[in-house]
Formats: structure tokens, C-alpha cells, sequence
């Protein structure tokens, strides 16, 4: 009969090790650098996005509730289009 297949890989330090050293030959080490920043602003923005309201800060909640306060809101509202002419041909 075949032998079952372990659930866990029983990996230990000196595997992780080589493991370790295959990827950074194979990538070097400022791409890894950059894989690792990337990765850590992709988190960083998931955690923002999936914030409950109650957990934003207040000064967010403001921006959020009213994004147009601003210059635009300083100025007049722009005047109503003139109504169209109705001409009937005779």
C-alpha cells in the first residue's frame, strides 16, 4: 500500500534556509525589497478600506461626509441654463 501523505510539511530551520537562499538568487535583493514594500502598502490600504466607521478618525469621517467643502463650495453656484425659444414655422 502507499504511505499517506503528512497534512503538515515537517520543515525545519535548515530547510527555510536553503529555501531562503534559492529566492534570493533567483530574485536578488532589491526586487525582494520591493516585493516586501509593495506588499506592506497593499495591507496597509486593505486595513483602511476595511475600517468600520466607528474606528475612523474624525477628521476622516469629515472628508468622507463632505468631499466637495473647498474652493468649489467658496464659490457661487453657477446660473440657470436660459430657457429655450420655441419657434413655430409659419
Amino acid at each position: 500500500m502507499l504511505a499517506p501523505i503528512p497534512l503538515a510539511l515537517d520543515i525545519g530551520p535548515s530547510e527555510l534556509l536553503i529555501i531562503l537562499v534559492i529566492v534570493v538568487v533567483l530574485f536578488g535583493g532589491s526586487r525582494l525589497a520591493g516585493l516586501g514594500k509593495g506588499a506592506g502598502r497593499a495591507l496597509r490600504e486593505f486595513k483602511e478600506e476595511t475600517q468600520s466607521p466607528d474606528e475612523i478618525p474624525a477628521d476622516d469621517q469629515q472628508k468622507a461626509a463632505s468631499p466637495n467643502l473647498g474652493a468649489e463650495s467658496a464659490a457661487e453656484p453657477p446660473a440657470p441654463a436660459p430657457a429655450p425659444e420655441n419657434k413655430v414655422a409659419s
